[in-house]
């Protein structure tokens, strides 16, 4: 398993701004065949190092996170996201 988690930070990091991303992430969810899980958090602390929004994802493999990667909807996200986001962090791992 695979599991793949991008932290956001928003430009516009009101409420409805980052309800409205985080709905966008979630909206992955059924519409790619390789993604076994998907989970999306808004952060609740609100503190200076704080990212606005996590996103957690599960793939079988790393041939399935690549297909992901170039998917369509995805695709889609990516560029909502490149013009959302002030900055993002991710990191993969092996499970």
């Amino acid at each position: 398993m695979i599991t793949h988690i991008v932290l956001f930070k928003l430009k516009d990091r009101s409420p409805e701004s980052v309800q409205a991303t985080a709905d966008v992430l979630r909206n992955m969810e059924g519409k790619i065949e390789q993604l076994k899980k998907l989970e999306v958090g808004t952060d609740v602390l609100h503190t200076e190092r704080s990212y606005d929004i996590a996103l957690t994802t599960v793939f079988d493999s790393l041939d399935d996170l690549q297909a992901y990667q170039v998917h369509p909807v995805h695709q889609k996200v990516i560029e909502h996201m490149s013009q959302v986001r002030d900055s993002a962090v991710s990191v993969d791992y092996e499970s």
